[in-house]
Protein backbone atom coordinates (compact mmCIF):
# COMPACT_ATOMS: atom_id res chain seq x y z
CA UNK A 1 0.00 0.00 0.00
CA UNK A 2 1.21 3.50 -0.81
CA UNK A 3 2.44 5.04 2.46
CA UNK A 4 0.66 8.28 1.56
CA UNK A 5 -2.64 6.39 1.87
CA UNK A 6 -1.91 5.06 5.38
CA UNK A 7 -2.72 7.05 8.52
CA UNK A 8 -0.71 5.52 11.33
CA UNK A 9 0.44 6.64 14.79
CA UNK A 10 4.06 6.09 15.82
CA UNK A 11 6.14 7.04 18.87
CA UNK A 12 9.75 8.17 18.60
CA UNK A 13 11.57 9.05 21.82
CA UNK A 14 15.14 9.84 20.73
CA UNK A 15 16.47 12.02 17.96
CA UNK A 16 19.64 11.15 16.02
CA UNK A 17 21.89 13.38 18.13
CA UNK A 18 20.61 11.83 21.36
CA UNK A 19 21.21 8.33 20.03
CA UNK A 20 24.83 9.21 19.26
CA UNK A 21 25.26 10.85 22.68
CA UNK A 22 23.89 7.77 24.49
CA UNK A 23 26.24 5.57 22.48
CA UNK A 24 29.24 7.79 23.32
CA UNK A 25 28.38 7.72 27.05
CA UNK A 26 28.01 3.94 26.80
CA UNK A 27 31.43 3.49 25.22
CA UNK A 28 32.93 5.64 27.98
CA UNK A 29 31.39 3.39 30.66
CA UNK A 30 32.65 0.23 28.97
CA UNK A 31 36.19 1.47 28.32
CA UNK A 32 36.71 3.29 31.64
CA UNK A 33 34.56 1.67 34.32
CA UNK A 34 34.26 -1.67 32.56
CA UNK A 35 32.41 -4.70 33.86
CA UNK A 36 33.15 -7.34 36.45
CA UNK A 37 33.40 -10.84 34.98
CA UNK A 38 33.11 -13.65 37.52
CA UNK A 39 33.77 -16.63 35.26
CA UNK A 40 37.41 -17.58 34.71
CA UNK A 41 36.47 -19.14 31.38
CA UNK A 42 34.72 -15.94 30.30
CA UNK A 43 37.66 -13.78 31.42
CA UNK A 44 39.98 -15.94 29.33
CA UNK A 45 37.86 -15.25 26.23
CA UNK A 46 37.98 -11.51 26.90
CA UNK A 47 41.71 -11.71 27.58
CA UNK A 48 42.45 -13.33 24.22
CA UNK A 49 40.65 -10.45 22.52
CA UNK A 50 41.79 -7.42 24.51
CA UNK A 51 44.78 -8.54 26.57
CA UNK A 52 45.84 -5.83 29.03
CA UNK A 53 42.29 -4.48 29.27
CA UNK A 54 41.52 -7.42 31.57
CA UNK A 55 42.70 -6.67 35.10
CA UNK A 56 41.76 -9.42 37.53
CA UNK A 57 38.00 -9.74 37.29
CA UNK A 58 37.65 -6.24 35.76
CA UNK A 59 37.22 -6.10 31.98
CA UNK A 60 37.38 -2.79 30.14
CA UNK A 61 36.00 -3.06 26.62
CA UNK A 62 37.41 -0.81 23.87
CA UNK A 63 35.15 0.93 21.37
CA UNK A 64 36.45 -0.96 18.34
CA UNK A 65 35.48 -4.30 19.88
CA UNK A 66 31.97 -2.98 20.56
CA UNK A 67 31.59 -1.78 16.98
CA UNK A 68 32.80 -5.11 15.61
CA UNK A 69 30.30 -7.01 17.78
CA UNK A 70 27.44 -4.79 16.60
CA UNK A 71 28.34 -5.45 12.97
CA UNK A 72 28.67 -9.22 13.57
CA UNK A 73 25.25 -9.71 15.15
CA UNK A 74 22.35 -10.88 12.91
CA UNK A 75 19.72 -8.13 12.55
CA UNK A 76 16.83 -10.59 12.44
CA UNK A 77 15.85 -13.80 14.16
CA UNK A 78 13.18 -16.12 12.79
CA UNK A 79 11.24 -18.15 15.31
CA UNK A 80 9.16 -21.23 14.61
CA UNK A 81 6.50 -23.16 16.46
CA UNK A 82 7.16 -26.63 17.77
CA UNK A 83 5.80 -28.19 14.57
CA UNK A 84 8.33 -26.26 12.48
CA UNK A 85 5.97 -23.67 11.00
CA UNK A 86 7.08 -20.03 10.87
CA UNK A 87 5.86 -18.18 13.97
CA UNK A 88 7.32 -14.67 13.78
CA UNK A 89 10.46 -12.73 12.93
CA UNK A 90 12.21 -10.22 15.18
CA UNK A 91 13.74 -7.77 12.73
CA UNK A 92 15.70 -4.80 14.03
CA UNK A 93 15.75 -2.91 10.75
CA UNK A 94 12.09 -3.17 9.78
CA UNK A 95 8.91 -1.95 11.44
CA UNK A 96 6.99 -5.00 12.55
CA UNK A 97 4.40 -6.06 15.09
CA UNK A 98 5.39 -6.24 18.75
CA UNK A 99 5.23 -9.83 20.02
CA UNK A 100 3.93 -10.58 23.50
CA UNK A 101 4.39 -13.53 25.82
CA UNK A 102 2.81 -15.04 28.94
CA UNK A 103 5.05 -15.35 32.01
CA UNK A 104 7.34 -15.15 34.00
CA UNK A 105 8.77 -17.29 36.87
CA UNK A 106 6.06 -16.32 39.37
CA UNK A 107 6.26 -18.01 42.76
CA UNK A 108 2.49 -17.85 43.30
CA UNK A 109 -0.69 -18.50 41.33
CA UNK A 110 -3.65 -16.14 41.78
CA UNK A 111 -7.06 -17.78 41.48
CA UNK A 112 -9.19 -16.00 38.87
CA UNK A 113 -12.44 -16.22 40.81
CA UNK A 114 -11.34 -15.42 44.36
CA UNK A 115 -7.91 -13.73 43.98
CA UNK A 116 -6.58 -16.27 46.50
CA UNK A 117 -2.82 -16.69 46.15
CA UNK A 118 -1.47 -20.26 46.11
CA UNK A 119 2.05 -21.68 45.79
CA UNK A 120 2.72 -22.21 42.08
CA UNK A 121 2.36 -25.91 41.28
CA UNK A 122 2.92 -28.25 38.37
CA UNK A 123 -0.82 -28.14 37.63
CA UNK A 124 -0.63 -24.36 37.53
CA UNK A 125 2.19 -24.60 34.97
CA UNK A 126 -0.04 -26.79 32.79
CA UNK A 127 -2.98 -24.37 33.06
CA UNK A 128 -0.90 -21.24 32.48
CA UNK A 129 0.86 -22.69 29.44
CA UNK A 130 -2.39 -23.91 27.87
CA UNK A 131 -3.90 -20.50 28.52
CA UNK A 132 -1.08 -18.78 26.68
CA UNK A 133 -1.46 -21.27 23.86
CA UNK A 134 -5.19 -20.43 23.61
CA UNK A 135 -5.02 -16.63 23.75
CA UNK A 136 -4.43 -15.27 20.25
CA UNK A 137 -2.59 -12.09 21.24
CA UNK A 138 0.30 -14.03 22.75
CA UNK A 139 3.11 -15.28 20.53
CA UNK A 140 5.35 -16.99 23.11
CA UNK A 141 5.15 -18.74 26.47
CA UNK A 142 7.76 -17.52 28.95
CA UNK A 143 8.06 -19.96 31.90
CA UNK A 144 4.95 -18.72 33.75
CA UNK A 145 6.02 -19.88 37.21
CA UNK A 146 8.44 -21.70 39.48
CA UNK A 147 7.01 -25.14 40.29
CA UNK A 148 7.09 -25.66 44.05
CA UNK A 149 5.37 -29.00 44.58
CA UNK A 150 7.92 -31.34 42.94
CA UNK A 151 11.48 -32.44 43.64
CA UNK A 152 13.64 -29.32 43.63
CA UNK A 153 16.49 -31.11 41.87
CA UNK A 154 14.46 -31.36 38.66
CA UNK A 155 11.69 -28.79 39.22
CA UNK A 156 12.89 -26.46 36.46
CA UNK A 157 13.36 -29.34 34.02
CA UNK A 158 9.81 -30.50 34.75
CA UNK A 159 8.66 -26.92 34.11
CA UNK A 160 10.25 -27.10 30.64
CA UNK A 161 8.49 -30.43 30.04
CA UNK A 162 5.09 -29.00 31.00
CA UNK A 163 5.65 -26.02 28.72
CA UNK A 164 6.64 -28.00 25.64
CA UNK A 165 3.79 -30.50 26.16
CA UNK A 166 1.05 -27.89 26.63
CA UNK A 167 1.72 -25.51 23.75
CA UNK A 168 3.03 -25.52 20.23
CA UNK A 169 4.00 -21.84 20.44
CA UNK A 170 7.64 -20.76 20.79
CA UNK A 171 9.08 -20.84 24.30
CA UNK A 172 11.12 -18.31 26.26
CA UNK A 173 12.99 -20.54 28.71
CA UNK A 174 14.00 -19.18 32.11
CA UNK A 175 15.93 -21.55 34.36
CA UNK A 176 17.83 -20.22 37.37
CA UNK A 177 19.99 -23.29 38.14
CA UNK A 178 22.75 -23.83 35.57
CA UNK A 179 22.74 -27.61 35.98
CA UNK A 180 18.98 -27.77 35.45
CA UNK A 181 19.32 -25.37 32.51
CA UNK A 182 21.60 -27.83 30.72
CA UNK A 183 19.26 -30.72 31.55
CA UNK A 184 16.26 -28.76 30.28
CA UNK A 185 17.97 -28.15 26.92
CA UNK A 186 18.89 -31.82 26.67
CA UNK A 187 15.30 -32.82 27.54
CA UNK A 188 13.90 -30.56 24.81
CA UNK A 189 16.43 -31.94 22.35
CA UNK A 190 15.49 -35.50 23.36
CA UNK A 191 11.81 -34.77 22.73
CA UNK A 192 12.18 -32.64 19.62
CA UNK A 193 15.46 -33.40 17.93
CA UNK A 194 17.69 -30.64 16.56
CA UNK A 195 16.72 -27.41 18.37
CA UNK A 196 18.73 -25.10 16.11
CA UNK A 197 17.34 -26.05 12.68
CA UNK A 198 13.98 -24.30 13.20
CA UNK A 199 14.33 -22.80 16.67
CA UNK A 200 11.25 -22.63 18.87
CA UNK A 201 13.16 -22.09 22.13
CA UNK A 202 14.77 -18.82 23.27
CA UNK A 203 16.61 -19.07 26.59
CA UNK A 204 16.56 -15.92 28.71
CA UNK A 205 19.62 -14.79 30.69
CA UNK A 206 20.51 -11.61 32.52
CA UNK A 207 23.60 -10.01 34.04
CA UNK A 208 23.69 -8.72 37.60
CA UNK A 209 23.10 -5.00 37.64
CA UNK A 210 25.21 -2.94 38.01
CA UNK A 211 27.81 -4.09 35.47
CA UNK A 212 28.45 -7.71 36.47
CA UNK A 213 28.61 -10.68 34.10
CA UNK A 214 28.08 -13.36 36.71
CA UNK A 215 29.22 -16.98 36.59
CA UNK A 216 25.81 -18.62 36.05
CA UNK A 217 24.84 -16.25 33.24
CA UNK A 218 28.06 -16.75 31.31
CA UNK A 219 27.73 -20.54 31.64
CA UNK A 220 24.17 -20.45 30.33
CA UNK A 221 25.36 -18.32 27.41
CA UNK A 222 28.06 -20.88 26.59
CA UNK A 223 25.49 -23.69 26.65
CA UNK A 224 22.94 -21.80 24.56
CA UNK A 225 25.48 -20.84 21.90
CA UNK A 226 26.74 -24.44 21.78
CA UNK A 227 23.17 -25.57 21.04
CA UNK A 228 22.91 -22.97 18.25
CA UNK A 229 19.91 -21.23 19.80
CA UNK A 230 19.02 -17.54 19.81
CA UNK A 231 18.69 -16.12 23.29
CA UNK A 232 17.52 -13.02 25.14
CA UNK A 233 20.16 -11.10 27.09
CA UNK A 234 18.27 -8.65 29.27
CA UNK A 235 19.31 -6.32 32.09
CA UNK A 236 16.97 -5.49 34.95
CA UNK A 237 17.55 -2.23 36.77
CA UNK A 238 15.87 -0.26 39.54
CA UNK A 239 16.53 3.46 39.31
CA UNK A 240 17.86 4.74 42.62
CA UNK A 241 19.01 1.29 43.73
CA UNK A 242 20.87 -0.76 41.14
CA UNK A 243 21.03 2.01 38.51
CA UNK A 244 21.40 5.80 38.76
CA UNK A 245 18.24 7.55 39.92
CA UNK A 246 18.11 9.65 36.74
CA UNK A 247 16.55 8.27 33.58
CA UNK A 248 19.58 9.26 31.51
CA UNK A 249 22.02 7.53 33.83
CA UNK A 250 19.86 4.41 33.95
CA UNK A 251 19.58 4.25 30.15
CA UNK A 252 23.32 4.60 29.61
CA UNK A 253 24.30 2.07 32.26
CA UNK A 254 21.79 -0.56 31.12
CA UNK A 255 22.85 0.03 27.52
CA UNK A 256 26.46 -0.58 28.58
CA UNK A 257 25.47 -3.88 30.20
CA UNK A 258 23.72 -4.97 27.02
CA UNK A 259 26.64 -4.11 24.75
CA UNK A 260 29.04 -5.88 27.12
CA UNK A 261 26.88 -9.00 26.81
CA UNK A 262 26.82 -8.53 23.05
CA UNK A 263 30.62 -8.35 22.86
CA UNK A 264 30.96 -11.48 24.97
CA UNK A 265 28.44 -13.34 22.79
CA UNK A 266 30.28 -12.48 19.59
CA UNK A 267 33.65 -13.41 21.15
CA UNK A 268 32.26 -16.84 22.01
CA UNK A 269 30.91 -17.29 18.47
CA UNK A 270 30.87 -14.59 15.83
CA UNK A 271 27.44 -14.25 14.26
CA UNK A 272 25.62 -15.88 17.19
CA UNK A 273 21.98 -14.65 17.27
CA UNK A 274 21.04 -12.63 20.34
CA UNK A 275 18.15 -10.41 21.40
CA UNK A 276 18.99 -7.49 23.68
CA UNK A 277 16.79 -5.42 25.95
CA UNK A 278 16.23 -4.13 29.45
CA UNK A 279 13.54 -4.15 32.11
CA UNK A 280 13.82 -0.66 33.60
CA UNK A 281 11.94 0.00 36.83
CA UNK A 282 12.24 2.35 39.78
CA UNK A 283 12.88 1.45 43.41
CA UNK A 284 10.06 2.64 45.65
CA UNK A 285 11.99 3.42 48.81
CA UNK A 286 8.96 3.86 51.07
CA UNK A 287 7.44 0.49 50.13
CA UNK A 288 10.73 -1.32 49.34
CA UNK A 289 9.40 -2.60 46.01
CA UNK A 290 10.17 -2.06 42.35
CA UNK A 291 7.57 -0.33 40.21
CA UNK A 292 6.82 0.71 36.65
CA UNK A 293 6.21 4.41 36.04
CA UNK A 294 5.74 6.63 32.98
CA UNK A 295 9.51 7.22 33.09
CA UNK A 296 10.29 3.51 32.92
CA UNK A 297 7.96 3.17 29.94
CA UNK A 298 9.92 5.93 28.18
CA UNK A 299 13.16 4.09 28.99
CA UNK A 300 11.69 0.92 27.51
CA UNK A 301 11.00 2.75 24.24
CA UNK A 302 14.41 4.44 24.28
CA UNK A 303 16.15 1.09 24.73
CA UNK A 304 14.19 -0.30 21.78
CA UNK A 305 15.29 2.64 19.64
CA UNK A 306 18.94 2.10 20.61
CA UNK A 307 18.70 -1.54 19.54
CA UNK A 308 17.07 -0.50 16.26
CA UNK A 309 19.98 1.91 15.74
CA UNK A 310 22.44 -0.93 16.32
CA UNK A 311 20.45 -3.32 14.13
CA UNK A 312 19.91 -5.81 16.97
CA UNK A 313 16.57 -7.52 17.78
CA UNK A 314 14.95 -6.17 20.94
CA UNK A 315 13.12 -7.52 23.98
CA UNK A 316 11.65 -5.18 26.56
CA UNK A 317 9.32 -4.86 29.50
CA UNK A 318 5.71 -6.07 29.48
CA UNK A 319 4.11 -3.77 32.02
CA UNK A 320 3.05 -6.53 34.39
CA UNK A 321 3.54 -6.58 38.13
CA UNK A 322 1.79 -3.51 39.50
CA UNK A 323 -1.64 -5.04 40.06
CA UNK A 324 -3.21 -6.79 43.04
CA UNK A 325 -5.34 -8.82 40.65
CA UNK A 326 -7.07 -8.09 37.33
CA UNK A 327 -7.82 -4.63 38.70
CA UNK A 328 -7.65 -0.91 37.97
CA UNK A 329 -4.10 -0.78 39.28
CA UNK A 330 -2.96 -3.42 36.80
CA UNK A 331 -4.99 -2.10 33.88
CA UNK A 332 -3.45 1.36 33.75
CA UNK A 333 0.11 0.03 33.58
CA UNK A 334 -0.80 -2.68 31.10
CA UNK A 335 -2.52 -0.22 28.76
CA UNK A 336 0.42 2.18 28.95
CA UNK A 337 2.91 -0.57 28.19
CA UNK A 338 1.05 -2.49 25.52
CA UNK A 339 -0.02 0.59 23.56
CA UNK A 340 3.37 2.32 23.66
CA UNK A 341 5.14 -0.94 22.80
CA UNK A 342 2.98 -1.36 19.70
CA UNK A 343 3.55 2.27 18.68
CA UNK A 344 7.29 2.21 19.33
CA UNK A 345 10.06 -0.14 18.23
CA UNK A 346 9.64 -2.79 20.93
CA UNK A 347 10.25 -6.19 19.35
CA UNK A 348 9.30 -8.62 22.11
CA UNK A 349 7.41 -8.07 25.38
CA UNK A 350 7.54 -11.56 26.84
CA UNK A 351 6.37 -11.28 30.46
CA UNK A 352 2.62 -10.68 30.84
CA UNK A 353 0.24 -11.90 33.53
CA UNK A 354 2.03 -11.26 36.82
CA UNK A 355 0.77 -9.25 39.79
CA UNK A 356 2.37 -8.09 43.04
CA UNK A 357 5.71 -7.15 41.47
CA UNK A 358 5.51 -10.23 39.21
CA UNK A 359 5.28 -12.66 42.10
CA UNK A 360 1.79 -14.04 41.40
CA UNK A 361 0.62 -15.25 37.98
CA UNK A 362 -3.00 -14.29 37.35
CA UNK A 363 -4.81 -16.00 34.46
CA UNK A 364 -7.49 -13.30 34.59
CA UNK A 365 -4.83 -10.59 34.21
CA UNK A 366 -3.35 -12.44 31.23
CA UNK A 367 -6.84 -12.71 29.69
CA UNK A 368 -7.41 -8.99 30.22
CA UNK A 369 -4.01 -8.25 28.63
CA UNK A 370 -4.96 -10.39 25.66
CA UNK A 371 -7.83 -7.97 25.02
CA UNK A 372 -5.64 -4.89 25.62
CA UNK A 373 -2.98 -6.15 23.20
CA UNK A 374 -5.63 -6.90 20.57
CA UNK A 375 -6.98 -3.36 20.77
CA UNK A 376 -3.51 -1.77 20.95
CA UNK A 377 -2.59 -3.60 17.76
CA UNK A 378 -5.76 -2.40 16.07
CA UNK A 379 -4.89 1.17 17.07
CA UNK A 380 -1.32 0.84 15.78
CA UNK A 381 -2.52 -0.48 12.41
CA UNK A 382 -4.06 2.89 11.59
CA UNK A 383 -6.49 3.35 8.73
CA UNK A 384 -6.51 3.87 4.98
CA UNK A 385 -7.11 7.24 3.37
CA UNK A 386 -7.81 6.87 -0.37
CA UNK A 387 -10.65 7.20 -2.87
CA UNK A 388 -12.18 3.83 -2.03
CA UNK A 389 -12.10 4.24 1.75
CA UNK A 390 -13.42 7.82 1.70
CA UNK A 391 -16.22 6.90 -0.73
CA UNK A 392 -17.28 10.29 -2.04
CA UNK A 393 -19.95 8.62 -4.20
CA UNK A 394 -21.51 7.06 -1.10
CA UNK A 395 -21.45 10.36 0.80
CA UNK A 396 -23.07 12.10 -2.20
CA UNK A 397 -25.68 9.36 -2.55
CA UNK A 398 -26.81 9.54 1.09
CA UNK A 399 -26.63 13.31 1.15
CA UNK A 400 -27.80 15.60 3.93
CA UNK A 401 -29.87 14.15 6.75
CA UNK A 402 -29.65 10.50 5.64
CA UNK A 403 -27.83 7.56 7.19
CA UNK A 404 -25.30 4.96 6.12
CA UNK A 405 -26.89 1.88 7.73
CA UNK A 406 -27.63 0.26 4.36
CA UNK A 407 -24.79 1.72 2.32
CA UNK A 408 -22.63 -0.73 0.35
CA UNK A 409 -19.59 0.14 2.46
CA UNK A 410 -21.45 -0.53 5.70
CA UNK A 411 -22.79 -3.88 4.49
CA UNK A 412 -19.28 -4.88 3.40
CA UNK A 413 -17.35 -3.76 6.49
CA UNK A 414 -19.71 -3.88 9.48
CA UNK A 415 -18.44 -7.27 10.69
CA UNK A 416 -14.85 -6.01 10.56
CA UNK A 417 -15.80 -2.92 12.57
CA UNK A 418 -17.75 -5.02 15.06
CA UNK A 419 -14.59 -7.04 15.79
CA UNK A 420 -12.95 -3.89 17.13
CA UNK A 421 -15.31 -3.83 20.11
CA UNK A 422 -14.45 -5.62 23.35
CA UNK A 423 -14.47 -9.41 23.31
CA UNK A 424 -14.99 -9.50 27.09
CA UNK A 425 -17.61 -6.88 27.95
CA UNK A 426 -20.98 -6.39 26.24
CA UNK A 427 -21.79 -2.86 25.11
CA UNK A 428 -24.56 -2.28 27.64
CA UNK A 429 -26.68 0.84 27.46
CA UNK A 430 -27.67 2.30 30.82
CA UNK A 431 -31.07 0.57 30.64
CA UNK A 432 -29.51 -2.78 29.76
CA UNK A 433 -26.97 -2.45 32.58
CA UNK A 434 -29.77 -1.80 35.05
CA UNK A 435 -31.78 -4.70 33.69
CA UNK A 436 -28.78 -6.99 34.28
CA UNK A 437 -28.68 -5.97 37.97
CA UNK A 438 -25.86 -3.44 37.50
CA UNK A 439 -22.94 -5.90 37.11
CA UNK A 440 -19.37 -4.83 37.83
CA UNK A 441 -16.93 -4.97 34.94
CA UNK A 442 -14.49 -6.96 37.11
CA UNK A 443 -17.14 -9.63 37.75
CA UNK A 444 -17.77 -10.06 34.03
CA UNK A 445 -14.01 -10.38 33.46
CA UNK A 446 -13.80 -13.12 36.08
CA UNK A 447 -16.79 -14.90 34.53
CA UNK A 448 -15.13 -14.73 31.11
CA UNK A 449 -11.85 -15.99 32.60
CA UNK A 450 -13.64 -18.92 34.22
CA UNK A 451 -15.15 -19.90 30.87
CA UNK A 452 -11.81 -19.66 29.08
CA UNK A 453 -10.02 -21.74 31.72
CA UNK A 454 -12.79 -24.34 31.74
CA UNK A 455 -12.32 -24.97 28.02
CA UNK A 456 -8.55 -25.25 27.72
CA UNK A 457 -7.36 -28.15 25.60
CA UNK A 458 -3.87 -29.68 25.35
CA UNK A 459 -2.02 -30.24 22.07
CA UNK A 460 -2.71 -33.61 20.45
CA UNK A 461 0.72 -34.98 21.39
CA UNK A 462 0.53 -33.87 25.04
CA UNK A 463 0.34 -37.34 26.59
CA UNK A 464 3.08 -38.69 24.34
CA UNK A 465 5.47 -35.86 25.25
CA UNK A 466 4.74 -36.09 28.98
CA UNK A 467 5.35 -39.85 28.88
CA UNK A 468 8.63 -39.57 26.97
CA UNK A 469 9.77 -36.68 29.14
CA UNK A 470 9.06 -38.39 32.44
CA UNK A 471 10.84 -41.53 31.23
CA UNK A 472 13.86 -39.39 30.36
CA UNK A 473 13.78 -37.74 33.79
CA UNK A 474 13.71 -41.13 35.52
CA UNK A 475 16.92 -42.02 33.72
CA UNK A 476 18.55 -38.88 35.12
CA UNK A 477 17.85 -39.93 38.72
Amino acid sequence: MNSLNKVQARITVLNAEQVERIHAYTLAVLSTTGIRVDSERARAIFSRAIGNSVDGDRVRIPADLVEHAIKSTPPKIEMFDRAGAAAFCLHAREDSQTHFGVGVTNLWYQDSETDAVLPFSRKHMEISTRLGDTLNSFDVISTPGVIRDVDGEHAEVIAALEMVANTTKPLVLLVSNTSQFEKALKLLQHLHGDLAARPFVMPYVNPVTPLVLNQDTSEKMFLTIEHGLPFIYSSYGMSGATTPITAGGTLVMLNAELLAGLVFTQLVKEGAPVILGSLPSVFEMKKMISAYTPQTMLLNLACAEMMAHYGIPHSGTSGSGSGWGPDLLASGTLWMNHLTACLGKVGLAPFVGGNFDSLAFSPATAIYSDEVIRQARLFSQGFTLDDESVGLDSIHSVGSGGNFLMSEQTLTLFREIHEQHSHIWPGFSLDQWRAEQSPKASDLLRKHAFEVLANLEPPEDHDELIGKGEAYLRELQ
